[in-house]
């Protein structure tokens, strides 16, 4: 799943800068978000230290302030941070932006893509297979309710996920995803699919050789109960959870959205630190 293509562009900060006092300070740091639609109080996880920091850093230099919530779907979850978003035009097509730097991914099984969780975006494994996070970009999972039997089909679903990934990892692969890539970029559908048949093939291979994923009791229960998106444990993020306002995230979700998911009219944030 890939939420945006990143653009590297110069900021006023570099990742080694990020270290805020009001981590330090506050055993449970709680962040507000301001829209049109009403307000969303999260809490950010101790679990996660980078992304938190990172979180608090960007708020305190009030880099979200008028940004948009620029994709949106319906239970499934909405997006924001992207620093294009700012005063961008009706229409545009947004998600490229992003600050220049990424974070290390901080996955954490007790930290999953519930109903409500906070999560960081990034770029796709082909072209990030350390999964590292956006250095801005975030989103609130709205989700859906899920049965057993379908758990257990995306539980194969993320273990065939790490496979691929460790293909991308193998260097001996580059090429091939170099020609994926220029192939994809050259519009050359008949030659994406010939390389898209070989990944599948190395991924069928190594599939069997990949330990199970299997969820917990905890994500169990929170999935098939209050629901959310388990399709993405073990890929991104996780670092805080909506502790009030998830109406507001259900009215931002199923507002009127375009062909890219960008709402048709603007969803602006302001984010401070309550807590």
């Amino acid at each position: 799943m890939k939420f945006f293509r990143l653009i590297f562009f110069l900021f006023s900060f570099s990742f080694g800068e990020i270290q805020s006092e009001a981590a330090a300070q506050n055993p449970d740091t709680i962040v507000l978000i301001e829209t049109s639609y009403g307000n969303i109080k999260l809490k950010l996880y101790n679990e996660t230290p980078l992304h938190r920091d990172n979180f608090i850093k960007l708020i305190e230099k009030h880099f979200y302030d008028s940004l948009l919530f620029h994709r949106v779907i319906n239970t499934f979850m909405i997006q924001g941070g992207d620093p294009d978003s700012k005063n961008a035009p009706a229409g545009k097509i947004l998600g490229d932006g992003d600050l220049g730097y990424t974070i290390p991914a901080e996955f954490n099984q007790k930290l999953f893509h519930k109903r409500g969780v906070l999560a960081a975006a990034r770029n796709g494994d082909e072209e990030n297979p350390e999964q590292s996070s956006s250095g801005c970009q975030f989103y609130i999972v709205q989700g859906k309710v899920f049965t057993d039997s379908l758990l257990a089909v995306i539980e194969k679903r993320i273990t065939r996920i790490k496979a691929y990934n460790k293909i991308v990892r193998n260097k001996e692969n580059n090429t091939l995803f170099d020609k994926l890539n220029t192939y994809t970029q050259q519009g050359n559908i008949d030659s994406v699919k010939i390389i898209r048949a070989k990944i599948d093939q190395l991924t069928d291979k190594e599939f069997p050789n990949i330990p199970p994923y299997k969820f917990s009791n905890e994500q169990l229960k929170a999935y098939t109960t209050v629901g959310g998106t388990p399709h993405l444990d073990g890929s991104y993020t996780v670092f805080g959870e909506v502790i009030e306002g998830m109406d507001v995230v259900d009215k931002i979700a199923s507002v009127p959205r375009t062909r890219s998911d960008r709402p048709l009219m603007d969803v602006p944030m302001k984010i401070s630190i309550v807590k």
